[in-house]
Formats: structure tokens, C-alpha cells, sequence
């Protein structure tokens, strides 16, 4: 038996998350995309845009390509978004990780998943230069400045732009959380862009997303 909802049908586009994301960025661009609660710091769509595109431009020129891993380690902030598609921009794969992990699940979770670069905060540094000096990583990024790290704002400065890379999106992965609902070890969740691209359009008209 199939039980359907009394919403109708939504169309799912064949497409690349960020560009997906980023469609109306342009038609938007003096509004507020992402604004810091605690801040009250906001980043405009135009001002997202070009991060996005700048640092994946930085990132390619480190070697970072289509396939490539970059953890991410952070709470909520705007460069979290920044740094998220720009690795998706070049076709990369995020593995976002829990800031409350330990030393032994985040150096669990980088080695499993392959990550060559990691994000993070200043707050988490402890945790992940260990990760970088044994090798795990071939570097890591923070948001900010720390000794041992290299400060996010170097991918941030205007040395070219990237351009979205080639994607197939049911099949090219974009982010692989890892998932604590099994024995045994946290184990990876392959996610497309087109698992994220469907999630987005199903939440599409909820009130609070307007």
C-alpha cells in the first residue's frame, strides 16, 4: 500500500548543490544571506558568493580536486557555509564532525574517511593539530589565527575564482557524516547532491524558511 501526503509531487532538478543554493544570488545580492546570531555579523549573497568562489579557487591551487575529503569542525558560523561549498564547488567531499568529539573519534573519522584537509576553530585546535602532526591531514585551517594552523582568511584572499566543476549529481558524493547508530565504530553516510538537492526542495515553503 502506498500512503501519499496531501501535498502535491515536487520536481527535483538534475543540478549540482551550490549552484543550486546560489540561483537567486545574484537577483539577491545586497540582502543578507547568513547572518552570525551571537554578532549579529551578516554576509550578503553577493559577499557569499565570491567567498565561495575565491576559496575554492585557493583550495584548487593547494592541490585540493574533485574527490578530494576536507573535514569540518566547527559549530555554526558563516565561514562553516564558506568553506562547506567551496569544497563542493570543486566536486570535493565534506565530512562534517561533531565539535564535542574526542581526540580518538576525530582522529577516527579523518583517517577513515581519507580527508587530506582539515576546518576548525580555535576552540577545537587542540584536538586536530595532533591530527595534522602525525600526518593524518595534510592541513589544517581555522577559522581565525592559532600557532600550527593555517588561518582561514588566507583562502579568503582574491587570487582568482573557481568555477563549479563537472558533477553528476545522483551519483558524485558531496558530504559524508558519520553515523553513531550502528555497533561498533561511527561509520560514513554517503550523501549526493542529489540527496541534498531532494532534501532542500522537500523543505521548501515550511513557514519557518520564510
Amino acid at each position: 500500500m502506498i500512503i501519499k501526503g496531501p501535498y502535491p509531487d515536487i520536481s527535483i532538478p538534475e543540478t549540482a548543490l551550490t549552484p543550486f543554493v546560489l540561483h537567486r544570488a545574484h537577483e539577491l545580492r545586497d540582502k543578507p544571506a547568513l547572518i552570525d546570531g551571537p554578532t549579529g555579523r551578516a554576509l550578503t549573497f553577493e559577499q557569499l558568493a565570491d567567498a565561495i568562489s575565491i576559496a575554492a579557487h585557493n583550495l584548487a591551487e593547494r592541490g585540493f580536486k574533485k574527490g578530494d575529503v576536507c573535514g569540518i569542525l566547527s559549530p555554526n558560523c558563516p565561514e562553516y557555509a564558506i568553506a562547506f561549498h567551496a569544497v563542493a564547488t570543486l566536486g570535493g567531499i565534506v565530512t562534517p564532525i561533531n565539535p564535542l568529539y574526542t581526540r580518538f573519534e576525530v582522529g577516527h573519522q579523518l583517517r577513515d574517511s581519507g580527508a587530506r584537509f582539515l576546518v576548525t576553530v580555535p576552540a577545537c585546535a587542540e584536538k586536530v593539530l595532533e591530527a595534522g602532526q602525525r600526518g593524518v591531514v595534510e592541513e589544517v585551517f581555522v577559522f581565525g589565527s592559532l600557532p600550527g594552523a593555517t588561518s582561514f582568511d588566507e583562502l579568503l584572499v582574491d587570487n582568482g575564482r573557481a568555477e563549479q566543476v563537472e558533477i553528476d549529481p545522483r551519483e558524485d558524493l558531496i558530504t559524508l557524516p558519520y553515523s553513531s547508530g550502528t555497533t561498533g565504530l561511527p561509520k560514513g553516510v554517503m550523501l549526493t547532491h542529489h540527496n541534498l538537492v531532494a532534501n532542500i526542495r522537500q523543505m521548501e515553503g515550511l513557514y519557518y524558511f520564510y
